[in-house]
């Protein structure tokens, strides 16, 4: 029997964090459970860092604020955490047991995860220790395994198509190609989707290693056709063929952890059409601007039903499972399932081998929808 939850937010934060939590403490109070949140991620389950959640105070009024109100972490990792030994040396340490003991200490029959891959992987390794968890699939990314859609993930593409736009306008002005740099990490489902929405030429995505001969081609295309200007989306994670993806800063946040910071393919690629086709390339990068604000309609319904669904979950005693919408309808798969062959015990999640990222597929009907309307892909 479930009498007293808590709930941490983890990653990066996404428009819906915030309506998740609130819709967990209000099916939670439906029930006669207590909520209580713990600040900062995983940082505050190991510092046991709980403060109480309720709607009549700090939960209430959340719907369409940004953000998150209980914190969130991206540099823990607390099966490899990074700790500085007496002889000011780094070392490496498994501290997972403490945050096991707070959670014990405290009374806390479940714990709700609000995250991406990493966060749901440490998840995973928390459940092996006998933790109750259930996960919520968290991320503008929208690259997390076994569910159709992440909250956060339409706000963002929102944005992109908005931004898209805007850039119109200037790049019909002034006879420029404009490039429109967005997140997804090692996926291209922001910029594939915005592309689509926003009427961009061009849509380069990490699943297609792009050929620059082909952008120029299409760029050269619509010249021809007295088309003066082009949009291009181009995704922080995609590279052209041969080559490897742009990192803007190599991050030393300790093992466990995905240590890359991407960007600056945006400007690579304005640099290089510039040169093969004479053409004034400008570049915009979005950054942190699709992840702030306040969500959509749409995320706001979908935040919440993940949030009322993770709470039925746990009153019917399904743990150590993520949340999933598939097809329309909302279940669940377990944790093992999402990890996939990634299952060493606070192992980095990411762009490795072993990760269970969801990337698209090239059959993926958004890819059949570019292609009819004659969007070039790079290839």
């Amino acid at each position: 029997m479930v009498k007293k939850v808590a709930i941490l937010t983890n990653g990066g934060d996404a428009p819906g964090l915030n309506a998740v939590i609130r819709a967990i403490v209000k099916t939670a109070e439906t029930h006669g459970v207590e909520c209580y949140g713990v600040i900062e991620g995983y940082k505050g389950l190991l510092n046991n860092d709980f403060v109480k959640l309720d709607s009549a105070t700090n939960a209430s009024g959340l719907l369409h604020k940004g953000g998150t109100i209980i914190g969130t972490s991206n540099n823990t990792n607390v099966f490899n955490h990074k700790v500085v030994n007496e002889k000011g040396e780094i070392e490496y340490k498994d501290m997972s047991d403490i945050c096991v003991q707070n959670l014990k200490n405290a009374g806390i029959d479940c714990l709700f995860t609000l995250g991406g891959d990493g966060t749901q992987k440490s998840s995973r390794d928390f459940s092996l220790k006998g933790i109750n968890c259930i996960g919520v699939p968290k991320t503008i990314d929208n690259d997390v395994a076994d569910t159709d859609i992440t909250f956060g993930y339409n706000t963002a593409v929102s944005i992109a198509t908005e931004a898209i736009d805007r850039l119109h306008t200037t790049a019909e002005s002034h006879h420029r190609v404009m490039v429109l740099e967005v997140m997804g990490r090692y996926a291209g489902w922001i910029a594939l989707e915005s592309a689509i929405a926003g009427g961009a030429d061009v849509a380069l995505i990490p699943e297609i290693p792009y050929d620059i001969n082909k952008v120029v081609e299409k760029i050269n295309s619509r010249k021809e056709k007295g088309k003066n200007f082009t949009i291009v989306v181009v995704s922080e994670g995609a590279k052209p063929k041969d080559g490897d993806i742009v990192v803007k800063k190599k991050l030393d946040d300790g093992k466990g952890l995905d240590n890359i910071r991407l960007g600056g393919i945006g400007d690579k690629l304005a640099n290089d059409i510039e040169e093969l086709t004479g053409c004034t390339a400008r570049t915009t990068v979005l950054g942190y601007v699709q992840r702030g604000g306040t969500p959509t309609a749409y995320d706001r319904v979908l935040s919440t039903q993940y949030g009322a669904k993770a709470m039925e979950l746990a009153l019917e005693g399904t743990f150590n499972v993520l949340v999933t919408y598939k097809e329309g309808k909302f279940g669940s798969v377990p944790l093992e399932h999402v990890v996939g062959r990634n299952t060493v015990v606070g192992a980095a999640s990411g762009n490795t081998a072993e990760s269970n990222i969801r990337k698209i597929k090239m059959d993926d009907r958004l890819i059949k929808t570019a292609r009819d309307i004659r969007i070039s892909l790079g290839d």
